[in-house]
C-alpha cells in the first residue's frame, strides 16, 4: 500500500497513447496554419500551459489523494486581486513584495479552510469546495467592487514577462512547482501517504498515519499553487480581473484526467497532468490559428477529454 511511486507499465502506455494524440494534433495544425510550428507560437502555447498547468499539479496531488477542489479557480481570483491592489497602492519593490507574500497568505488559508473542513469535520470535497469557491469568489467581488485593477507596476510585470535563456519566466515557475510536485509525491513519505489515502483511506488510518494532517497539506498545496497560477495571469493580462480564474478549477482536473489521475483517487502523475495541461493549451492555441469559433473549442475540448477517457479504459485492458 506504502510503495514508492506509481509507475506502470499500463500507465506508460497511456500516456505513449495521449502523446499520439498530440502529435495527430500537431499534423493537422501544421497543416491549416503556417504559424503553428514556429518558435514563438510554441512559446505562446507553454505561456498558456503554465497559468492552467500550475493548478493541475495541486489538482492532481488533490485527485490521488482522493479529494476534489472547486475552489482553486476562485483563489486565483482573489488572491490576485488582493495582490494588485496593494501593488497599485505604492508601486515601490517593498510594496511589491508585501503584496505578493499577502497574496501568498491567502492561498494558505483558503486552502487551511478546505482542508480543514474536509478532514477534520469529514465532510464531502465536492460540496465544501463548491461551497468554497462562491465564498471566495464573493468576497472577491466585494474587495474589488467588481472592477478590475489596472497599472500595475513596471517591475513586477518585466519580471513576469523576462526571459532566462530563451525560456519566459512562467513556463520556469511551472517546471520548478511541477519538479516540487514530482519529487515530493515519489520520493517522500509524504507522496506514499497521499497515493495510500487515495487507495483505501480507513486502511491507511489504521496503519497509524496521520491522514488529516495528509489532506490538509494537500490542500494548502493547492492553494499555492492557484495563488501563483494568478501570479502569472497578471503578468500576461497586465491587469487583475476579479472574474480571473473562473473555470479554472475545471480545466485542472481535466489536464490531470488526461495524464491518467483516476478521480477514485490512488491514481496519478505530475508528468501525466503536464501533458494534459499542454494539450489542452495547443487545442485551443491551434483552434485560435485555424479561426475556429470558441464554442467549437469548448466541444473539442470536452469530445478531447472523453478520447482520454476511452484511451485509459482500454489500456487497462493490456
Amino acid at each position: 500500500m506504502l510503495k514508492k511511486g506509481n509507475f506502470h507499465p499500463k500507465g506508460f502506455g497511456r500516456q505513449f497513447g495521449i502523446l499520439l494524440v498530440i502529435f495527430i494534433m500537431m499534423i493537422v495544425f501544421a497543416t491549416g496554419s503556417n504559424v503553428f510550428f514556429t518558435y514563438s507560437n510554441f512559446i505562446s502555447i507553454f505561456q498558456q500551459a503554465s497559468i492552467k498547468g500550475v493548478i493541475a499539479v495541486g489538482m492532481t496531488l488533490i485527485i490521488i489523494s482522493g479529494g476534489i477542489d472547486l475552489s482553486v479557480g476562485a483563489i486565483t481570483g482573489l488572491s490576485a486581486i488582493v495582490a494588485a491592489t496593494i501593488m497599485t497602492r505604492n508601486p515601490e519593490s517593498p510594496q511589491i513584495a508585501f503584496a505578493l507574500i499577502m497574496a501568498v497568505l491567502i492561498g494558505v488559508l483558503c486552502g487551511l479552510l478546505n482542508g480543514c473542513l474536509i478532514a477534520i469535520f469529514d465532510l464531502q470535497p465536492f460540496l465544501v469546495t463548491m461551497g468554497t469557491m462562491s465564498l471566495f469568489r464573493g468576497i472577491d467581488y466585494i474587495f474589488s467592487g467588481a472592477l478590475p485593477v489596472r497599472n500595475l507596476p513596471s517591475a513586477f510585470l518585466n519580471f513576469m514577462n523576462a526571459t532566462n535563456s530563451s525560456v519566459p519566466v512562467p513556463v520556469i515557475l511551472l517546471l520548478s512547482v511541477s519538479l516540487i510536485g514530482f519529487l515530493g509525491i515519489r520520493y517522500t513519505k509524504y507522496g506514499r501517504y497521499i497515493f495510500a489515502v487515495g487507495g483505501n483511506e480507513e486502511a491507511t488510518r489504521l496503519s497509524g498515519i496521520n491522514i488529516r494532517f495528509i489532506k490538509i497539506l494537500t490542500y494548502v498545496f493547492a492553494g499555492l499553487t492557484a495563488v501563483l497560477a494568478g501570479f502569472i495571469y497578471m503578468g500576461r493580462l497586465a491587469a487583475a480581473d476579479p472574474n480571473m480564474g473562473d473555470g479554472y478549477e475545471l480545466d485542472a482536473i481535466a489536464a490531470a484526467a488526461i495524464g491518467g489521475a483516476s478521480l477514485n483517487g490512488g491514481k496519478g502523475g505530475i508528468l501525466g497532468s503536464l501533458i494534459g495541461a499542454f494539450m489542452l493549451a495547443m487545442l485551443a492555441n491551434g483552434l485560435t490559428l485555424l479561426n475556429v469559433q470558441s464554442f467549437y473549442q469548448t466541444a473539442a475540448t470536452g469530445l478531447i477529454i472523453i478520447i482520454a477517457v476511452l484511451i485509459d479504459k482500454f489500456s487497462n485492458r493490456f
